[in-house]
């Protein structure tokens, strides 16, 4: 595995090579030595006692002097490429062609240019070298190493092939900018576990979850403690925004500030503006049970969105996913809150990707997301549960969307997500499987012989594990509730079997009865004549008319 790390051009030739040849922060650095240079005779301060870095930096920069006020304020090119752990040591030999690879990719030193760019590459560890090169050539004009980056990780790609070092796959600069390591340490240094980049960034992401209009955006995010500065056009349209920390400041006491898209790619203002447009606005809903309900009913439908659309449709109902999962910490009891942030936070790179969403196909979950913004948390478990229990199952297909667009990083990011998703989902749903559990075995032996019949009738090859399972009670109280609402409870069971396939769920009488609630609300149509007089043929776990299995993600 082959990384390549590019720093902003620097300024002090000498202060780069000062850190290279010394002892590192924790005297890391070993054998600080030249591997190769632009033509093999440049003075090694590490090998030859009597060369010097003074002369080595007046070597790198004899063209800069040349060049005088027309070469760059950042003449200094820097780049480290490193290989995994894992990998076997490669030879000096080995990393100095890897680094003339590199540079003529990038085009600072194209290979057989007599005026490429001055360069050297430094080894003081096994596993990594760097390369520093003085960003003018021997005509005196700068060199063309525009989308430098993209270029170095392409050509390590096949240097990872051809090498036989392990090959990873790469991200398609769809992920957030990670925190610096002055951030990080600052936020060591103040006692807080995450930085001001991630904090704001978790702060917008709420904030556009909840927000109809951009200047509700702004009240949101203003109403958290943090700074908001928008910036305008000469026409008065907004043309932008940044975000800060109260209290957070420079050295000048002056707030840091983070744009939109330093936060995030969808956190610009133009990624936002344009989901808040397809937004109509969100009318108020009359109960908590009502709008919780209509969110896990519409999130429930995800799977089939995903399995059927268009990819810019399937993206649209990803990136609102997203926004599902960032709403739920803010109304979630506090013991659920940090498993359910880490979700949001690890789904975070799954709601994106270079495939362009057409938002307005997504406006069903979105106005469902928003409206449970707009109504006290929920008293009742089992309206989270329902929701927890739709979206673990959502980011599933999530998952297998990516997969099979070989999105590799948002595949990785979703199964990450579902990890804490159904831990919370454990937590949520105890209590409220112990109240079921409870009602059903408090029922008439005569109710119980009626959902037993419901069962073997609908599901003949699971009933037996079913009936014997200990949480078997709970979904008899399930299916009793769906008996007395109207519903047959056979023909919910078998719609309940037909969403998903069961072989891999660990307690099938918990799943079908977080299912069938789900199945059973009252916002639903209700069983018409026609339906219920539908036979279901004995061995059929499919009900009539049930769309195809076959395509979509496996269950929980």
């Amino acid at each position: 595995m082959m990384i390549a790390k590019i720093g902003k051009p620097g300024r002090k030739t000498r202060g780069v090579l000062n850190y290279l040849f010394g002892p590192g922060r924790a005297n890391e650095h070993a054998d600080p030595h030249l591997v190769a240079s632009w033509d093999g005779f440049a003075p090694d301060p590490g090998r030859d006692p009597d060369a010097t870095l003074a002369q080595l930096a007046t070597a790198l920069d004899l063209r800069v002097k040349q060049a005088g006020h027309k070469a760059p304020k950042g003449h200094v090119w820097h780049c480290s490429i490193r290989a995994a752990p894992e990998d076997r040591h490669l030879t000096d030999d080995e990393w100095a062609t890897i680094a003339r690879r590199v540079l003529n990719a990038t085009g600072v030193a194209p290979a057989g240019d007599p005026d490429a760019c001055r360069w050297v590459a430094v080894r003081h560890a096994d596993d990594h070298i760097h390369i520093v090169a003085t960003k003018v050539r021997g005509d005196l004009r700068p060199p063309r190493n525009w989308n430098d980056f993209v270029r170095a990780d392409k050509e390590l790609v096949a240097i990872e092939k051809e090498y036989g070092l392990r090959q990873i796959p790469r991200g398609d600069r769809a992920a957030a900018k990670r925190p610096t390591r002055a951030e990080q340490e600052k936020a060591r240094r103040t006692g807080t576990a995450r930085t001001s980049r991630e904090r704001l960034r978790t702060i917008v992401r709420t904030a556009v979850s909840a927000a109809t209009t951009i200047e509700e955006l702004f009240r949101i995010i203003e109403g958290t403690g943090a700074l908001v500065d928008v910036q305008y056009f000469p026409s008065g349209d907004i043309r932008g925004y940044k975000v800060a920390l109260a209290g957070d400041t420079n050295a000048q006491g002056e707030p840091v500030w983070f744009s939109g898209s330093t936060l995030a790619p969808d956190l610009s203002y133009p990624k936002i503006a344009e989901r808040l447009t397809t937004t109509a606005t969100t009318p108020a809903e009359p109960t908590e049970a009502t709008t919780w309900r209509r969110l896990a009913i519409a999130v429930d439908k995800m799977p089939d969105h995903l399995a059927q659309s268009e990819d810019e449709n399937g993206q649209a109902y990803i990136a609102v996913l997203l926004e599902a999962l960032d709403a739920l910490p803010v109304l979630a009891p506090a013991d659920l809150r940090p498993q359910l942030l880490q979700a949001a936070t690890a789904f975070e790179h799954a709601g994106r990707s270079r495939i362009a969403a057409h938002h307005q196909q997504a406006q069903a979950i979105r106005q469902a997301v928003k409206a449970i913004l707009r109504q006290p948390a929920p008293k009742d478990g089992t309206l989270l549960v329902l929701a927890l229990d739709a979206l673990v199952l959502a980011v599933i297909a999530a998952q297998h969307w990516h997969r099979t667009r070989s999105h590799h990083q948002q595949a990785e990011a979703a199964q990450q997500a579902v990890v804490h998703l159904r831990a919370a989902h454990r937590t949520a749903a105890a209590e409220s499987l112990t109240t079921l559990r409870h009602r059903g075995e408090l029922l008439p032996q005569w109710q119980l012989n009626r959902q037993v019949a419901a069962v073997r009738h609908a599901l003949p090859d699971l009933a037996e594990r079913i009936l014997a399972e200990p949480d078997w009670p709970a979904l008899a109280a399930t299916l009793n509730e769906a008996t007395a609402a109207g519903h047959s409870p056979a023909r919910l069971l078998a719609q309940a079997a037909g969403q998903r396939e069961l072989d891999t769920a660990h307690n099938l009488s918990e799943v079908l009865a977080w299912r069938l609630n789900r199945l059973r609300d009252p916002m639903t149509e209700r069983p018409s004549a026609r339906i219920a007089a539908t036979p279901i043929h004995p061995g059929s776990t499919t009900p009539p008319h049930a769309p195809p299995t076959a395509s979509r993600p496996r269950s929980r």
